[in-house]
């Protein structure tokens, strides 16, 4: 069985997901992200994620392609070393942009930072 909750900052979505994403458990994940068409970053957090099949990977690049039509960005965080292995096997690893929880969040953080400064030197430059 696969659970997602959904936890949203501004424009930033994230998804924790438990269980098992494998063929016939696809709608759960696919709606979850589906219905945040106005978010400008998805993330997926997998640490809780058991096992992942051919079927899962299936829904992983479809969703990334999704979101890519879409102009939203897909990001994979904290996979266990099973998932992981699954995605640097069929090299899926390449496609995703995948790293730590603690590091999309730094990023993400990283990058309210230039958008608040380049507002600032904007209001700045306009007084």
């Amino acid at each position: 069985m696969l659970t997602v909750r959904v936890e949203r900052a501004g424009d930033v979505v994230v998804l924790k997901t438990a269980g098992r994403i494998v063929r016939g458990s696809e709608s759960v994940l696919r709606n979850a992200v589906v219905s945040e068409k106005l978010a400008r970053t998805i993330v997926l957090d997998l640490s809780e994620i058991e096992t992942l099949d051919a079927g899962g990977l299936t829904l992983l690049v479809s969703l990334h392609r999704w979101t890519e039509s879409n102009r939203t960005h897909f990001k994979l965080v904290n996979p266990r070393p099973f998932v992981h292995e699954m995605l640097t096997r069929t090299h899926l690893d390449c496609v995703f942009d995948i790293s730590t929880f603690h590091d999309a969040l730094a990023v993400l953080g990283d990058c309210e930072c230039h958008r608040a400064d380049a507002h600032r030197v904007h209001a700045h430059a306009s007084a």
